[in-house]
């Protein structure tokens, strides 16, 4: 199975994060990984991107149901 690899401005717009927030977040272990495609080009694996966003809905879930 071959995985899509998404550049910035698809994971900004399936995160809704800006440039700075997703580095950040990246930088403390908290978003995926950008994996260097070439020496100007990066890129997001569209699974580890889609497997965030489920974390964080899940988490949003879970600190509703529990009044927080």
């Amino acid at each position: 199975m071959q995985n899509e690899v998404w550049r910035w401005p698809t994971v900004q717009q399936v995160s809704g994060l800006s440039r700075t927030t997703a580095w950040r977040l990246e930088k403390d272990g908290k978003f995926p990984c950008r994996r260097q495609l070439s020496a100007n080009a990066v890129g997001w694996l569209k699974t580890e991107v889609e497997a965030w966003i489920l974390s964080r809905t899940q988490a949003q879930s879970q600190g509703t149901a529990r009044g927080g």
